[in-house]
């Protein structure tokens, strides 16, 4: 990863990045490439390396696992208007 140093910041647009990330409790550093992600469109890729090694914990469905699952719990979105009397 490229690292870039940035001279002559003026104070008011200092100040503006350091209030920003203030408001969003997020580091300048994080801040300043956020805007920068943002400005030039860009966003990167969520890092998925680690994703299977949580999977156990994180209790993935598969498309059956989610059928059976709203099959089974159907009745609860219905109303019975007796019960609101």
């Amino acid at each position: 990863m490229k690292s870039f140093t940035i001279h002559g910041v003026e104070k008011p647009m200092a100040d503006l990045i350091r209030d920003k990330a203030e408001s969003e409790g997020l580091s300048i550093n994080k801040t300043i490439k956020k805007i920068l992600e943002e400005y030039l469109g860009v966003k990167p890729q969520p890092d998925m390396k680690n994703l299977r090694d949580f999977q156990a914990f994180c209790g993935l469905w598969t498309q059956d696992d989610l059928a059976e699952f709203e099959n089974m719990t159907a009745d609860f979105k219905k109303i019975d208007q007796s019960d609101w009397q």
